[in-house]
């Protein structure tokens, strides 16, 4: 479901990477520094590659706290306040003092980016003083990257990737990495194989491999299939990522619910579950092999496989491509 936008703080929200989040919206939507093809928020309405003001820092602290204070009195739980616009945060030349001016509300902060400001030393400082950031990387090939992202002319991938990697050095806090992967566009061996290499040298505490779930920007995006996205979490996986799949399944991964077919649903949104991995699961809990025949003939589960090996992973769901 898409916030009003013109709402500056909104929620809590559930998301699987930061529990319950309050999100603010601090830049006007969809001016961003990329055009992504797969954006489910639309096409890009203003490219822009220099940071400026947009919303008074009171005005979006004062927000927050309204919205802090009205969840609290409802006795929800907020475990984020998250940056996340309806365009890039880091454009906003007062984020350090509007990260700053949230965290007094005693929550930690989070930040999601798509990294492609980390190069200025202005932006590393602001976006330093979150407790938890996530970077986009969704290519390493400088093709393949102009073609998913469709960045602001003034912007250069091999900048980009060093702004990361000295981010990554200096963060002190909790740092993720986000990567869509998109059908025919940076769905290849190579391609993946270089995203996860760069990813390792950043060591992150994990990294999201996700998906269009929602009608993107450019009608002809698709997502990649279940079989690529399981050799690409095992690609990762090998290489010592910890890796988890975002695919639009929200369930209560990795929690007993004392129903096997709801946890391996669970589970296999997440992280694809191998045969074998099955079979002993199976053993424990005393359930039979008709459990897996009956998810997969229901189309709940996709059997695929990786290097000789039978994986299932959680089938996913796409909404129409044609928009509202």
């Amino acid at each position: 479901m898409r916030r009003d936008q013109t709402s500056i703080a909104f929620g809590p929200v559930p998301s699987r990477r930061l529990g319950k989040s309050i999100g603010i919206n601090n830049i006007p939507p969809k001016i961003c520094t990329y055009a992504c093809l797969y954006c489910q928020l639309g096409r890009t309405l203003k490219m822009q590659g220099e940071r400026q003001a947009f919303y008074d820092v009171e005005k979006i602290f004062q927000e927050v706290q309204r919205k802090v204070h009205v969840t609290v009195e409802k006795k929800e739980p907020i475990d984020y306040l998250t940056f996340v616009p309806d365009g890039e945060p880091t454009l906003d030349i007062n984020l350090g003092k509007e990260i700053e001016r949230v965290k007094s509300l005693g929550i930690k902060v989070a930040v999601i980016t798509n990294a492609s400001l980390l190069w200025r030393d202005n932006v590393r400082e602001d976006v330093s003083n979150a407790d938890w950031v996530s970077v986009k990387i969704d290519a390493i090939r400088h093709d393949v990257w102009r073609r998913v992202n469709r960045a602001h002319k003034s912007l250069t991938l091999e900048k980009i990737l060093q702004g990361i990697t000295l981010f990554s050095t200096t963060f002190q806090g909790e740092l993720a990495t986000e990567s869509m992967i998109i059908k025919g566009v940076n769905d290849s061996v190579d391609e993946l194989e270089n995203i996860a290499d760069f990813i390792t040298t950043l060591h992150p505490k994990k990294s999201y491999l996700s998906i269009p779930t929602r009608p993107p920007a450019e009608q002809w995006v698709e997502p990649a299939d279940e079989e690529t996205l399981t050799s690409a979490y095992q690609i990762f996986h090998e290489k010592g990522i910890n890796v988890e799949l975002i695919t639009g399944y929200e369930g209560n991964a990795f929690s007993s619910t004392g129903n096997l077919a709801e946890d391996i649903l669970s589970i296999t949104a997440v992280h694809p579950l191998r045969e074998d991995g099955i079979t002993e699961l199976l053993k424990k809990t005393g359930e039979r092999w008709e459990v897996i025949e009956d998810l997969v003939t229901q189309g709940k589960i996709v059997e695929t496989e990786y290097k000789n090996k039978k994986f299932y992973i959680r089938k996913f769901k796409k909404e129409s491509t044609k928009r509202r």
